[in-house]
C-alpha cells in the first residue's frame, strides 16, 4: 500500500520542496509514496477567485472562507476517500513521534495548509479537521509545517531508510531523547571516543546508551519523564 499525501494549499509550487531530494525524493520517484496538491483558489466561484474575507466581529487579518475550503476538501476526499484530515494550526495538539508513526502505518493524509489569520471554525468542525501543531511558534503559513510533518512520516515508510533500525533507535521512540553518537577518528581535538563504545561489549554499550539517553532527557526534556511542566500545546502555522 502506497502512502498518499494530499495537500490543500494556496501555494502548490512549494511542494514537494525538500521532500523531492535525498531518500524521500528517491522514494517518491519509486512510488513508495505519492504527493498530490490541490490549489484552494480553484474552488472559489467568483470571478476574482476570492478565498478569504474579513473576520466576523472585527480584528486584524483575513480568514479563509469555509465554503471555498469545504469544496476543496470534498474534492480531495472524493479522489482519496477516508484519509485522516489534518489542519496545520498553531493551536493544534503538538505533533509527536507516536502520532507520526500512526500516520506512517496508515493509507495517507489529507493536509490543509492554513493562511492569513486562520480558518473559519465551521469548516473545521463540519469537515472533521484534526488541528496539528509542530511547535510553539508562528509561521507565515501551513506549508512549511506540512512539509515537516510529511518529512517525519515519509522516513518511516517501508524501504525509505536504508537501515530500518534507524526508525526505532532515535529520539522519542522509546520515550527518551537519543544518546550521543561518535565515529572515527578515534581522537578528535584531544577528545577520544568513549572507551565503552569500542570495547566490543554489547551489553555494556546498551547500558551506556540507555544511561546517556536518560541523562540527556532529564536535563533537556524533563517533561518526557513526568518530572517537569509539559510544554504548552500551542503552535505554528497561521499567517499574519
Amino acid at each position: 500500500m502506497t502512502f498518499a499525501a494530499v495537500v490543500l494549499t494556496l501555494y502548490p509550487e512549494m511542494f514537494p520542496g525538500h521532500l523531492g531530494h535525498s531518500l524521500a525524493g528517491k522514494a517518491l520517484a519509486r512510488g513508495d509514496w505519492s504527493l498530490d496538491t490541490l490549489q484552494i483558489r480553484d474552488f472559489a466561484t467568483d470571478r476574482h477567485r476570492t478565498v478569504d474575507d474579513t473576520p466576523a466581529g472585527g480584528g486584524a487579518g483575513m480568514v479563509l472562507k469555509p465554503d471555498v475550503l469545504a469544496r476543496a476538501i470534498d474534492a480531495a476526499d472524493a479522489a482519496r476517500p477516508g484519509l485522516p484530515r489534518l489542519l496545520m494550526s498553531p493551536r493544534g495538539r503538538p505533533l509527536t513521534q507516536a502520532r507520526v508513526r500512526d500516520l506512517a502505518e496508515g493509507a495517507g493524509a489529507l493536509i490543509v495548509c492554513g493562511r492569513f489569520e486562520g480558518v473559519d471554525q465551521r469548516v473545521i468542525d463540519r469537515r472533521g479537521l484534526e488541528e496539528v501543531s509542530i511547535g510553539d511558534y508562528i509561521l507565515s503559513g501551513g506549508e512549511p509545517a506540512a512539509l515537516t510533518l510529511l518529512d517525519a512520516v515519509v522516513r518511516l515508510l517501508p524501504g525509505v531508510m536504508g537501515n530500518a533500525a534507524s526508525g526505532v533507535q532515535e529520539s522519542f521512540e522509546g520515550g527518551l531523547l537519543e544518546h550521543p553518537h561518535y565515529t572515527r577518528p578515534q581522537l578528535f581535538e584531544g577528545e577520544p571516543i568513549p572507551e565503552v563504545l569500542t570495547s566490543g561489549n554489547h551489553g555494556a554499550i546498551r547500558a551506556w546508551q540507555q544511561a546517556e539517553a536518560l541523562s540527556l532527557t532529564r536535563a533537556r526534556r524533563p517533561d518526557l519523564l513526568g518530572e517537569g511542566r509539559a510544554p504548552s500545546a500551542a503552535g505554528q502555522p497561521v499567517t499574519k
